[in-house]
């Protein structure tokens, strides 16, 4: 049976309602510009914005009901889908909100002591906060267990040899609540999106050593997950939302609207952060490791080789048990048929394929997509691992390098 659904045009009258729930970070700007542009409504759409505390309230308002969407960290929606949190939904990711754009920040005095380490030593930063973590036991935090900043943070680590549980502790901090927990002391240090990362820097609570492309360049990040009974009784209005986004993607990524997207997502009602903070996490921004990508790259596709490499990693650390079939569940969360069929007639560039390799290239190369290729950055990992489908039927190994390599 075929499992693309039929994007019939939405019914004249009411507009239909969707709820998107999203959290206090740069990389909800696509979504935001969507709404105060009115590219939703102009595609007969009624949206509400709900931000939200917590990655725990976004989990719990799509499993019942009161949210129809959200911008999304990937294992989230993977473990709402499992049930792993208690009420199991069915979930459809059929687009990308953003690539990179996370930081690894470390109190100052833990962070200093990182440097003056990788300066004396000739290492990377996490070579020599691997040192550090063998001296001393501390507590970073992450955003949620089900997140991207879990997995890219255990990966990086355990490249250096360092393991999560065993040389230090993870705790769980809401990204809006981060700065405060490393100001107080309360945990060592963090990997959060943006503007958390560079907020915690202007406070002087912190120093960032690290970000997203340090762990895999171009790594996938957020993205829009829809209730499936939502999607399957709302089509036209489903594909109508992925035009929406994707426009406000376009506008997201280019750095000359970086300003004035800023000064938006800074409002009171968003993310309440001073504009030149969210500045920093902006394309065109002052460090450009650290920003956010909303389209270049094809960041806007559903990669179902992202949903696997999320999949095996949630394996690799026991967060999901290893009966499940991995790629079973990442062809019903992850739709990149839904995205074909929605921007596919805009003529928009669509990759051909499902899944690339990942971490394959180190330089600029380019994608089969129709009706023209795609330019794509480099995506290789910090280890040089390359990860395909054929990876799942190895066994799953930290992959190890020379701590003086890093």
């Amino acid at each position: 049976m075929s499992e693309v659904i039929a994007l019939s045009p939405s019914h004249k009258g009411a507009k239909p309602g969707l709820r998107i729930g999203l959290l206090r970070l740069t990389d909800g700007a696509p979504v935001i510009i969507a709404q105060e542009f009115g590219f939703f409504a102009e595609e007969g759409l009624e949206v509400e914005l709900s931000v939200e505390p917590s990655w725990a309230n976004i989990a719990d308002k799509l499993a019942f009901g009161f949210l129809d969407a959200a911008v999304i960290v990937p294992p989230l929606a993977f473990a709402i889908q499992l049930g792993l949190r208690g009420r199991a939904e069915s979930l459809f990711i059929s687009y990308a909100i953003s690539a990179g754009g996370n930081t690894v920040t470390l109190a100052r005095l833990l962070a200093d002591r990182v440097k003056d380490l990788a300066l004396r030593q000739n290492l990377r930063p996490v070579g020599a906060l691997a040192l550090c973590l063998r001296e001393q036991r501390v507590t970073l935090g992450v955003v949620h267990a089900y997140s991207t900043h879990n997995l890219l943070l255990r990966y990086w680590l355990a490249a250096a040899g360092i393991e999560a549980g065993r040389d230090f502790v993870i705790a769980v901090v809401p990204p809006a609540s981060a700065v405060e927990a490393l100001g107080s002391g309360q945990i060592a240090g963090f990997c959060a999106g943006a503007p958390w990362g560079e907020a915690a820097r202007r406070m002087g609570a912190g120093e960032n050593i690290a970000a997203s492309r340090d762990v895999w360049r171009h790594a996938p990040e957020k993205a829009f997950a829809l209730r499936a009974r939502w999607a399957e009784t709302h089509s036209g209005a489903a594909a109508g939302a992925l035009r929406a986004l994707l426009r406000a993607a376009k506008f997201c990524d280019d750095p000359q609207n970086s300003s004035y997207i800023a000064a938006v997502l800074s409002r009171r009602k968003y993310l309440d952060v001073d504009s030149h903070t969210i500045l920093a996490g902006l394309p065109g921004g002052p460090n450009p490791g650290t920003s956010c990508t909303f389209y270049r790259g094809a960041a806007t596709f559903p990669w179902r080789s992202h949903a696997l490499w999320f999949l095996r990693e949630m394996q690799r650390w026991h967060l999901i048990d290893e009966a499940i079939d991995l790629t079973e569940q990442a062809r019903l969360v992850y739709r990149p048929d839904l995205y074909r069929a929605a921007l596919a007639p805009l003529g928009e560039p669509v990759p051909v394929l499902d899944s690339k390799p990942e971490g394959a290239h180190d330089k600029a190369w380019m994608v089969e997509a129709v009706p023209e290729e795609i330019a794509m950055p480099p995506d290789s990992f910090c280890d040089g691992a390359v990860f395909g489908p054929e990876a799942l039927s190895a066994a799953v190994q930290p992959n190890l390098i020379a701590l003086h390599n890093l």
